[in-house]
Order: structure tokens, then sequence, then C-alpha cells
């Protein structure tokens, strides 16, 4: 099982960087358009600031949760846009103060839960550790479409090991949320950290698999980057098959990046 302690850390780093970005923004910055269609740049900060306040009533009254699923299912597909657009609407001062309060509250809930209790969630349950890589993998993602939409060039550091973990272990959700049957055997992930050294995960003998730069990665399964636009090589059907419909975040399959949106 994951070490909890230092994803909450790292966590907590990428959270900073994302807030030191905003919040030397005028208000008037708060309403800049992102690639996310319809979101602006409070649209991003609002859903962080929402996703963690659902995280922390799985993580501090579970048995609260499903009552969280159960709206979700009445709002139907504009469940996460309503909770975005909800957040959005507020001062950006108030906004960005909510954002942090919550995510200190997360973060100290988190590390209160039992070791072994799985935690309730729109996909399947986590560990409190796998929720906390969920968080950083939407920070992150969440904070790319904010650099992206100022222009900005984000310096890859040795947080990306989370969410390249987490990318892979979320496969075979990815097929079932295409109504596909998940690849009985395992794919060679082979990835470029952002210091040179490599990460990898699977087999080394697996006839399936992907190579490239880690931050690559991320961008793909975080839906941040069309692989066509990447430096990623698949090697073998399946594996393509995967870089086309990979996602790490819960929820229906997302619509992802137009290819040559960001060449």
């Amino acid at each position: 099982m994951a070490d909890l302690g230092p994803i909450l850390r790292d966590l907590a780093d990428e959270s900073q960087e994302i807030e030191d970005v905003v919040a030397a923004l005028p208000e008037a910055g708060w309403a800049t358009p992102t690639p996310a269609a319809g979101w602006t740049i409070a649209h991003q900060v609002a859903h962080l600031a929402w996703t963690d306040a659902k995280s922390l009533v799985a993580a501090r009254t579970p048995d609260e949760f499903p009552a969280q699923v159960e709206e979700a299912l009445r709002a139907g597909a504009d469940f996460v846009d309503l909770g975005a657009a909800e957040g959005a609407a507020k001062p950006p001062a108030e906004l960005l103060g909510e954002w942090r309060r919550g995510r200190a509250e997360l973060a100290a809930a988190l590390a209160a839960v039992p070791d072994g209790q799985k935690l309730p969630w729109y996909g399947p349950p986590m560990s409190a550790a796998s929720m906390a890589t969920a968080r950083m993998m939407e920070t992150w993602a969440h904070g790319q479409d904010i650099f992206d939409a100022l222009g900005l060039t984000r310096v890859p550091g040795a947080r990306l090991w989370h969410i390249t973990r987490f990318g892979v272990r979320t496969r075979d959700f990815a097929f079932k949320l295409h109504s596909l049957a998940p690849p009985a055997e395992e794919f060679r992930v082979e990835l470029t950290a952002p210091d040179g050294d490599g990460w990898a995960w699977g087999p080394p003998e697996a006839e399936q698999r992907v190579a490239g730069s880690a931050v690559d990665f991320c961008l793909v399964v975080t839906q941040r980057r069309h692989p066509d636009d990447t430096d990623l090589v698949a090697t073998g059907e399946q594996a393509a098959e995967w870089l086309g419909i990979a996602q790490a975040f819960a929820g229906p399959p997302g619509n992802g990046r137009k290819a040559g949106q960001f060449r």
C-alpha cells in the first residue's frame, strides 16, 4: 500500500503551485477561458474546491456519501458543470479561500482514515492513499488547463510519479468505461521521468507496450493532450487503443482534446 504521507505533501505542494498562479491574477483574469469548453479559470478552481468537498464527505462521513451519488444521478450529465458554475460565480477571493480551507480539511481527514478502510466514490471505492493520489491527479490536470489558458509553461518534477502510477492503475477502468473488456495481460509502460530517470510498470517481456515521457503520459491519461500531439509510442493494437481512451478520472467518458490543438 502506498505511503499516504508523501502523497499528501506532494498534493499540498501541487495545490500551492496553482494557488500562487491564480492568486496573482486580477479579478478579471479569473474569467479567462480555458481549454475546457465553457470553463474559465474560476470554473477550474471551483471544480477543485467542489471535488475536495465531495472527497471530504467520503473521508469524514462515508455513510452520507450515497446521498451524493443520488444527487449526481438526479442532476445527470450536468452534475459536474453545475458544481463548477456555482463556485465560479463567487468572488475570486472567496473562492480561493474556500479551496484553501477545503483542501487542508481534506488532508487532515484522509490522514485520520484507518488503515485498510475503503472510501466510497463515484467510481470504485478507494483507500485514503488512492483518494489522495486521485486528488493529486485532478489538481495537476485542472492546473494544466489554467497554465494553458495563461500561456505558461510548467516545470515538471518528481510529483508526476503519483499521476503516472495512477494512470497505469486505471487502465482497466478506461476500457470498462467504453464497454470494452479489459486486456487479460498487463502492459509494459516505460516512461522517462523529468530528471531523466526511468519509471516502469508491467512485465518487461509484455508484447503490449507504451513508451515516452512521463509528462506526456500524464497529459494523455488526464485527457489534456491528444496522443498524436505527444511523444508516446504504443506497440500493439491494445496499447494503441488504450492511449485513445485512457482516462484516470471518474465519470463518463471525457471529450479530451483535439489532435493538433496544442501543436
